[in-house]
């Protein structure tokens, strides 16, 4: 049965920088992404890659502060996130999926396999 385990959250001052760790267990996935939902917000996608990282995509609003990478021999996706902002404040959850997405990407109920959230929260 697959499973997704993330860390790395926690409480950072603006400017500063996390790294997201999210363990995959199970099947072997091409798909991994990440998305986020901040207070009174919908879940929106951050970024997303497949295994061997030919695609990458990030929503712009992270685009050259986020990066999210795969380490295809222990199984974990990270997000090294720099320069955080308050706005970036939200619950982090990692997705994977076992068929490449493509330009699907962005569609979460394409991803069958999700991570508990962590919190990352950016103070001013």
């Amino acid at each position: 049965q697959a499973q997704l385990v993330e860390s790395g959250g926690g409480l950072v001052q603006a400017g500063g920088s996390l790294k997201l760790s999210c363990v995959a267990s199970g099947p072997v996935f091409e798909s991994y992404a990440w998305f986020r939902q901040g207070p009174r917000k919908e879940r929106e996608i951050v970024a997303a890659t497949d295994k061997s990282a030919v695609t990458v995509y990030y929503t712009g609003a992270v685009k050259d502060r986020f990066f999210i990478s795969v380490d295809r021999a222990k199984n974990i996706l990270y997000l090294q996130m720099n320069n955080l902002r308050p706005e970036d404040t939200a619950v982090y959850y990692c997705a994977a999926s076992e068929y490449f997405l493509g330009s699907y990407y962005s569609d979460q109920g394409r991803y069958s396999n999700w991570g508990q959230g962590t919190q990352v929260t950016v103070s001013s």
